[in-house]
């Protein structure tokens, strides 16, 4: 029996039609479920490749796991689940519903831990495994000679030979900085966090890069402390005390804006009439329950999920990514605490 023959004898695999359209499996899987990052050609392609083979979606799960365990690890550390639950729901969107499994084990910090959820992991032989980080300071990495697969998702590994994807907290500040501007501000302060961290430092780096690119200085120093709502209201007060003509505020994350607009209030400041303000993260538990709902930059976590399990798809089907660290594009999501003044 010849190989074309053997493979008319069983139903056709997604392995397959990528292997007729000359893709990888998670390109030919994009193509099928009408993913729009897919070139128009390469969709003609694929189908054309999968109505040949008679593959139809419902033979997706079983093609995706032939040969495997249909099962991916997401290993964590993020005790609240600010960070690592829209990353999970992202991935889980890419790999598809119910045709892989993901196993989420949260290390709670603990190294020990961590080193007993891989090993859980690895004995339940997973396909590959997400590393989500709880900020964007580096992490050790979990080394070379592990048997599948390891994207680091929001905090990177600290061996550049691993793969790691990181939301882009420069360009964040920058669009911070850039849409305060454009309601007319130009008198900008930026209450931030722990100076220690990744994410602090870079921000700041994006809002001095924004203010210089529209020929302006910051306000006084950028006031840094702890990532809570009591820094953003003791921090505000000393920032009124000394430049009390400031008119929009960059926060280096939500609690600090929420912080900020009470004491501004407290102080009888309106926002956004007299200063505008606007936060990070987009967490929007703090943000659309604050009064004015809070403008604030969103680290796009789903699509960076999405993106971490890309990369898992990649490396099961045998591309090399090269490993480094990937920064990955924010967004702006614009609420009440920035509206521009008529």
């Amino acid at each position: 029996m010849t190989q074309e023959s053997r493979r008319s004898a069983r139903t056709a695999t997604l392995a397959d039609v990528a292997r007729a359209a000359g893709v990888s499996i998670a390109t030919a899987s994009k193509a099928i479920n009408g993913r729009d990052e897919v070139a128009p050609t390469t969709r003609k392609r694929v189908i054309e490749a999968a109505e040949g083979l008679s593959f139809t979606p419902n033979a997706l799960a079983k093609s995706l796991t032939e040969g495997r365990s249909g099962t991916v690890g997401l290993l964590t550390s993020d005790l609240e689940g600010r960070f690592v639950l829209p990353v999970l729901m992202g991935a889980e969107d890419a790999f598809g519903a119910g045709a892989i499994n993901v196993f989420l084990c949260d290390a709670r910090g603990d190294s020990i831990r961590e080193q007993h959820h891989l090993k859980a992991l690895l004995n339940r032989r997973v396909d590959g495994i997400i590393v989500v980080g709880r900020s964007t300071d580096a992490r050790p990495s979990l080394g070379q000679d592990l048997p599948v697969p390891v994207v680091y998702a929001y905090a990177p590994s600290d061996d550049p030979r691993d793969t790691s994807l990181v939301p882009d907290n420069r360009a964040g500040g920058r669009l911070a900085v850039e849409h305060l501007i454009g309601t007319g501000r130009r008198r900008i302060a930026h209450i931030s966090g722990d100076p220690t961290f990744a994410a602090a430092q870079d921000r700041e780096v994006g809002v001095r890069k924004g203010m210089a690119e529209a020929g302006l200085e910051l306000v006084g120093e950028t006031l840094f402390s702890n990532w809570s709502e009591h820094w953003g209201r003791d921090a505000t007060a000393l920032l009124l005390t000394q430049h009390p003509d400031v008119d929009g505020i960059v926060c280096g994350s939500d609690q600090i804006a929420r912080g900020v607009i009470e004491t501004l209030r407290d102080l009888g400041r309106a926002v956004p009439d007299d200063v505008a303000v606007i936060g990070h993260d987009n967490w929007e538990t703090l943000a659309v329950n604050s009064r004015p709902e809070l403008t604030s930059v969103d680290a796009n976590l789903q699509y960076l999920g999405r993106m971490a399990a890309t990369k898992i798809f990649q490396a099961i089907d045998g591309e090399q990514s090269g490993g480094g660290i990937e920064t990955l594009p924010v967004r702006l999501v614009i609420r009440g605490s920035t509206i521009a003044r008529r």
